[in-house]
């Protein structure tokens, strides 16, 4: 079974199985209890909010037509102007147990957060819905590949992981092949780390000739932090023998906010009971309908030190209902999960272009093993380079590579890119998100 097909039991495991099949009229209900403990606690604790948010909110709809939408400058500007964390919080940062920022792979400067213990406990709940959901269990061996830096995410996969009662082992200072000797040799069943990274393990397992899928034994890989097209989902599946499924949190949130189901591929299930999630159009912003796509607007109901009401994300989202997914959970879902980031999208010669659509082309390339992309205005052009490496075994007339990928590139988007290859093992791996595309225009 690959990750591009359904599960085919139908046996369906619920972390809570109250809150994921509530009728969708009682989770209103429950979102605006919620919605309005918060907007109490944040007005009489945060300057930052009190500032913000009106005091006679009477309803949902008021909500969403009265308070304003939040952008990251605006988070960015009130931490640079009292740092760390400026008027922000809805406590004193003395009560936090924990600091995580942002990786701050788009330039800018992070956002810091910290969480207080009840916190803490409510984003692991949330990552322990995730993880049941897609399928891990009790008892299960984990490996969380990533450096156990600032950045929040797999740090509540790890801790999530051990209160389901799975075993975790720890690789943070471990390089890839130590982690693939592990991989095999205790059997490990789940693993979480970005697509990018799955796409390095692969390669290391080949230059060490390991077999994944028949010697090691995964079969759940939670890839997420970066956007993917099907290919690299298929690419994966098939070299690791494992499910390879979605998830995605935000630091500013603090939390996960939604999974993706194995009943439906892409289906990725907002955690609604945690969040209330809004699509608008991006320049209208008007609500969009379901089917149609938008920018994904977020409020966090969990967190008391740094509440999150109305944050626009940039990511791009196209929003189905629940029943459309037949895992019996009542909670609407995001198709593919997040496509892409409006901050991500270039203009090249009147086209539109996102990493993810460049990398669906190179991935159809076997012989292609890592990839960077630089935009350039030549002669008042815009122009694409490609640089692409080709994997230790590529066999075949690798002459002829840059063209085929040309011409593949030209069909698929629109622009015909120059192509050049690289030495193999000299372009730039990351352990967490990859950052292939340069703008030097």
């Amino acid at each position: 079974m690959t990750s591009l097909e359904p599960v085919q039991d139908n046996r369906i495991g619920y972390w809570n199985r109250r809150t994921e099949t509530m009728p969708r009229e009682r989770l209103a209900e429950w979102q605006w209890r919620k919605l309005r403990q918060a907007l109490t606690y944040a007005r009489t604790n945060s300057k930052f909010w009190a500032e913000r948010i009106p005091g006679d909110i009477t309803s949902m709809d008021d909500y969403f037509a009265r308070v304003p939408l939040l952008r990251k400058p605006e988070l960015l500007a009130t931490e640079q102007a009292s740092p760390p964390y400026g008027t922000w919080p809805s406590t004193d940062s003395r009560l936090g147990s924990r600091h995580h920022q942002t990786s701050g792979t788009s330039g800018n400067p992070p956002v810091r957060t910290f969480d207080t213990a009840r916190d803490w406990a409510w984003s692991v709940d949330t990552f322990c819905t995730a993880l049941y959901g897609m399928g891990v269990r009790p008892g299960y061996r984990g490996m969380v590949a990533f450096g156990y830096s600032l950045f929040m995410g797999f740090w509540g996969m790890h801790y999530a992981l051990e209160r389901m009662g799975c075993m975790v082992v720890p690789s943070g200072g471990l390089d890839s092949r130590a982690r693939i000797r592990l991989l095999v040799d205790l059997q490990i069943e789940v693993l979480g780390c970005t697509p990018s990274y799955a796409l390095r393990l692969m390669e290391t397992a080949r230059e060490m000739g390991v077999d994944l899928a028949a010697e090691a034994n995964v079969k759940v890989i939670l890839a997420g932090a970066e956007p993917r097209p099907d290919s690299t989902t298929r690419a994966i599946s098939e070299a690791f023998g494992a499910r390879v499924l979605n998830a995605a949190g935000t630091t500013e949130l603090g939390a996960v906010f939604m999974f993706e189901c194995p009943t439906r591929r892409n289906a990725c299930h907002i955690i609604e009971s945690g969040v209330i999630e809004e699509v608008l159009h991006p320049d209208t912003l008007r609500p969009v309908g379901y089917g149609e796509q938008g920018v994904r607007v977020t409020t966090g109901l969990g967190r008391e030190g740094m509440q999150l009401f109305r944050h626009w994300t940039e990511d791009l989202v196209v929003r189905r209902p629940w029943h459309e997914c037949g895992c019996g959970r009542t909670w609407d879902w995001f198709d593919g999960g997040i496509l892409g980031r409006t901050d991500d999208m270039r203009k090249i010669r009147g086209v539109s272009v996102t990493p993810v659509m460049i990398e669906d082309v190179l991935r159809a390339f076997p012989e292609v093993s890592e990839y960077q992309t630089t935009l350039r205005t030549v002669r008042g052009l815009d122009t694409v380079f490609l640089r692409v490496e080709p994997t230790a075994d590529a066999v075949g007339d690798l002459s002829t590579l840059c063209e085929r990928i040309a011409v593949e590139f030209k069909r698929e988007i629109g622009i015909r890119p120059v192509v050049e290859l690289a030495e193999t093992g000299t372009l730039p791996r990351a352990e967490f998100k990859a950052a292939r595309l340069h703008d030097e225009r």
